[in-house]
């Protein structure tokens, strides 16, 4: 019989304390969970930890924390130590989406945690590739965050070849306990998600560089017309425009030339216009 409950892990590790980790952190603590941040270094630590502590004071200012943000906080422990995650039942990996890190990053996990069902939140990268190196293939899934997350809807769920069916029926739970939507999807390129919203966001960008309309004008066709609640130039700008370049990158290998990234993109990241997290990008924020 399996070990695996539909209800919400006790303690949950996310492995990486940036703007999508701190966010997954976030989204745990208010259903209930403790959560153990991993981070790099001590500098790493202090910033991850106020990220969280910023998102739930925030939370708490607009009426969705229950109780106080300082009372959540309590059952938040940020560390270097990959062994802190030992009494996991579930760990989430929140790294750049490098395979080679993140692959390195989810084995260690295994090690530290041998009995938790590890997850990566991946946007992309192939399930059944991070999972070539585990020794608990069944034990690993995709769980594909969206941000920024304590606001968003959507958890896709990926399933690799390997992935046990008791565990999609409890990540299913699990994101429902959330108060969030699944989705589950095969282990294909660019996913769902990925897949249609860089499409949707290429041919944006083509659309500036050919002069179509100015980046706002574009954004306003989609947000009016077709009831998207933030435009495709604008969401690159919330994602990062190098993150954007990257799975770009990777379906154009994996899917053809229709994901070929244009010149636009390419040159914003060469010149370092990020998108918000560096106040420009196709905007200036």
């Amino acid at each position: 019989m399996s070990d695996l409950s539909p209800e919400l892990p006790g303690t949950v590790g996310v492995y990486g304390g940036g703007r999508m980790g701190a966010g997954i952190a976030h989204a745990f603590l208010v259903a209930g969970s403790a959560v153990v941040v991993v981070e790099s270094d001590a500098e790493a630590v202090a910033a991850a930890r106020e990220r969280v502590a910023t998102s739930l004071l925030g939370a708490e200012e607009r009426g969705k924390l229950e109780g106080s943000a300082a009372e959540v906080l309590t059952r938040l422990e940020v560390t270097t130590d990959p062994a802190g995650l030992a009494g996991c039942a579930l760990v989430v990996e929140a790294v750049p989406e490098d395979p080679a890190l993140k692959a390195r990053v989810l084995a260690m996990v295994e090690s530290a945690a041998p009995g938790a069902v590890t997850a990566t939140n991946t946007s992309s990268l192939s399930i059944d590739g991070l999972a070539a190196g585990l020794a608990r293939p069944d034990r690993f899934v995709g769980l594909h965050f969206f941000n920024p997350v304590p606001a968003s809807d959507l958890v896709e769920i990926v399933v690799g070849s390997t992935t046990g069916d008791d565990l999609v029926a409890a990540a299913q739970a699990w994101v429902e306990a959330l108060g969030k939507t699944a989705i589950t999807v095969t282990d294909t390129p660019g996913f769902a998600s990925s897949r249609l919203g860089v499409a949707i966001a290429l041919e944006a960008m083509r659309m500036l560089e050919d002069g179509v309309a100015s980046a706002a004008d574009i954004d306003t066709a989609m947000t009016l017309g077709y009831r998207h609640p933030v435009g495709p130039l604008r969401t690159t700008d919330l994602v990062g425009l190098d993150v954007r370049l990257a799975i770009a990158e990777h379906l154009a290998r994996e899917l053809g030339p229709r994901f070929e990234p244009p010149a636009i993109l390419r040159e914003l990241v060469a010149e370092g216009r990020l998108g918000r997290k560096v106040g420009h990008g196709f905007y200036d924020w």
